[in-house]
């Protein structure tokens, strides 16, 4: 091929691409500048790229002109002003406002009607038009939540009222009868505790068939530990019965939870190590049930063992149960040991009220000759009234948005065969503040304090360490009261890593030694999810108020949760 012929075959493609290329041009035009105002503000493409796209785009216009009440509007032919510019001329006669539509009783009940229109009387009500396409799937969607998701209805006998407005007749187009649940399926998950369906979904047979609420329903399955929905429910009608199909599966939810602690021993200078174990078994029985264990030993000799067991849906009936055991042994001073049982009621999936019992037993491990007077024996009952709220987020390193607790208390405490009434008061809380995909801001409130007349050592709260105030030993102060601020400004590197702040503050009363103190805790830290599961990073220094920064207080906590 010679050179000018390749050439010549190149300037051709070039020049063939750019014809191909070239726009059309649209203009659309009224009768009178006020028709052409309403034509711009409704706004139409101007440059389209063949002559099929301008006949689109003036049916377009039309539809628009039609929804918004000029139904009387003309377009004349296409004109051709030249190669690619197109005219359209419209004539868009007068625009109708309202709609009066006549209705019966029998098709549509008033309350329904009132969703749509603040217009509505025994027999018509009023739609502005250019709501009018809106409102009916409004209602449709309504009617068919009661129970007649084959019912539709429509306008009949559409005409002029007046010169502004139209009236028109609403008629059933079908007429079937009411709709019920009569079995659920589940796919996937087939064990699935049928409980949860009736009292966590609330979803049951004979209910009325209502789609928009199941599948608002099944949302919840989300914030289940142990469940997840796969897709949205469907439905199976037969002539004289409504099945329907939910699919499920079972997520891994039983975790175990670690960490290693180190710190310098400011009476020996060496180093001690802390940590602790905490297991979580959740729904191995497929009933919903969930089982704890907590084995925790201290810098200051000071060991915990806790466990815990909770039932949901006693017998098929709303209300769940949960009892528990906590033995704590302090050094050589005392023993505590706390056992808990309590009933609760689901108010919905994500809020929970309980009512329960404390018994605590407490013994003195001092010998007589050393005995302290503040650490006695001591026995004590408290009825507990409990408030319960979470709220999950998509995301798995932080999957909780928000959680609130608050606890009150009240009983009997007897020791040296005296007894006297106590109140104690807890609250727990935390808060999720999402600024952008990557940030976050993390804060949790925690305060506790117990309403005595007197109180003794082995009754005080213990707090302190990465479960509260970072920077100190685990459980290494006493209060009657005290209150705590938890901060963290997270930065998210990616899906499985990110970094994080730590500002902490306390304020804490100790009635028995006369102690009033403000600490303070700062440091940083970091989480990363492994193949092992998810290991935590904390550095922090605590101090008080009147202290200086001790580069030798410093705490290092490390953690890591597995998912199994």
């Amino acid at each position: 091929m010679s050179k000018s012929l390749f050439l010549t075959i190149l300037l051709c493609l070039l020049f063939s691409s750019e014809i191909i290329s070239q726009n059309f041009y649209l203009k659309i035009t009224g009768e009178t500048e006020e028709e052409n105002k309403v034509i711009d503000s409704i706004s139409y493409k101007k440059s389209l790229v063949d002559y099929n796209s301008v006949k689109e785009e003036v049916n377009m216009l039309q539809q628009k002109l039609f929804q918004i009440g000029y139904i009387e509007n003309e377009v004349k032919p296409l004109e051709k002003e030249n190669d690619s510019s197109y005219l359209a001329f419209f004539k868009l006669k007068k625009q109708f406002v309202d709609i009066y539509i006549y209705y019966n009783d029998s098709i549509v009940k008033k309350n329904i009607l009132q969703q749509v229109s603040n217009k509505v009387y025994d027999d018509y009500f009023i739609l502005p038009f250019k709501d009018l396409e809106n409102s009916l799937y409004t209602l449709n969607s309504k009617i068919s939540d009661l129970g007649f998701p084959f019912n539709k209805i429509q306008l009949q006998n559409i005409s002029i009222k007046n010169k502004t407005n139209l009236k028109a007749n609403l008629i059933s187009e079908t007429s079937i009868e009411k709709r019920s649940i009569d079995k659920i399926i589940i796919k996937g998950y087939d064990k699935f505790p049928k409980a949860f369906l009736k009292h966590y979904l609330k979803l049951k047979n004979n209910t009325t068939f209502n789609l928009s609420e199941i599948k608002s329903k099944t949302e919840a399955l989300n914030e289940l530990n142990f469940a997840n929905k796969i897709k949205d429910p469907e439905v199976l009608f037969t002539k004289d019965s409504t099945i329907l199909y939910m699919y499920i599966e079972k997520t891994k939810s039983n975790n175990f939870d670690g960490f290693l602690g180190f710190g310098t021993n400011e009476s020996n200078n060496k180093i001690d190590f802390n940590g602790y174990l905490n297991l979580n078994l959740n729904n191995n029985l497929n009933s919903g049930e969930s089982f704890g264990l907590i084995y925790k030993s201290d810098e200051s000799e000071q060991k915990t063992f806790t466990v815990n067991l909770n039932v949901p849906y006693l017998f098929n009936s709303p209300i769940g149960t949960e009892v528990g055991l906590q033995i704590f042994k302090k050094d050589s001073s005392y023993t505590n040991v706390n056992q808990v049982a309590k009933l609760y009621y689901q108010i919905n999936p994500q809020t929970n009220i309980y009512l329960g019992i404390k018994n605590t037993n407490s013994n003195n491990l001092l010998s007589d000759e050393n005995a302290v007077s503040e650490i006695q024996d001591y026995k004590s009952n408290m009825y507990t009234l409990k408030f319960n709220f979470i709220k999950l987020q998509n995301n798995y390193l932080f999957n909780k948005n928000l959680f609130f607790s608050f606890e009150i208390g009240n009983g009997k405490r007897s020791y040296l065969n005296q007894s006297e009434n106590q109140t104690s008061l807890s609250i727990d809380a935390f808060k999720i503040f999402n600024l952008n995909p990557k940030n976050s801001a993390y804060i949790r409130l925690n305060a506790s304090s117990l309403f005595s007349k007197n109180y003794l050592e082995n009754e005080l709260f213990l707090f302190g360490g990465i479960n509260s105030i970072r920077g100190f030993e685990e459980n290494s102060l006493n209060a009657s009261m005290y209150g705590l601020v938890n901060t963290e400004y997270r930065y998210q590197l990616s899906n499985s890593l990110y970094l994080h702040s730590i500002i902490d503050f306390s304020y804490f009363e100790n009635k028995l030694t006369i102690q009033k103190e403000k600490l303070y805790g700062f440091g940083f830290g970091f989480g990363l999810l492994t193949k092992a599961g998810l290991l935590k990073f904390n550095y922090a220094n605590g101090k008080n108020e009147n202290q200086k920064f001790v580069f030798s207080n410093s705490k290092i906590h490390l953690s890591l949760t597995a998912i199994f």
